[in-house]
């Protein structure tokens, strides 16, 4: 059995490597999209909204209640993408790392 020095190091150098890896969520960037591309909602994996497209075809007033809609559809794809992008990214972090079964990091 490893020495509670041996256990705090090992935590230590986890924290470092999750911290690290949730900075680097922030530069991976995903595309969420509406009404077949004519919303598109561009967001880090950390869940940061970096960007909007709309479709000039969307702009009438009578597309008003459509477009709210559609944007509403694009952020929330962009989101799923992101969480998708963050656990996949967390969990290669997580690959190496002897876990009890059953035990999440909060990340």
């Amino acid at each position: 059995m490893k020495s509670i020095e041996d256990i705090m190091a090992m935590a230590q150098n986890v924290q470092a490597e999750l911290t690290k890896a949730q900075a680097g969520l922030d530069a991976i960037e995903v595309e969420g999209a509406a009404g077949g591309g004519l919303v598109k909602v561009k967001a880090s994996a950390k869940g940061r909204i970096i960007g909007v497209d709309i479709n000039e075809s969307l702009l009438a007033a009578s597309e008003k209640q459509m477009l709210e809609d559609l944007i509403v559809a694009a952020f929330n794809d962009a989101k799923a993408k992101a969480d998708a992008a963050s656990s996949a990214e967390m969990s290669k972090m997580t690959s190496g790392i002897p876990l009890p079964p059953g035990f999440k990091l909060p990340f």
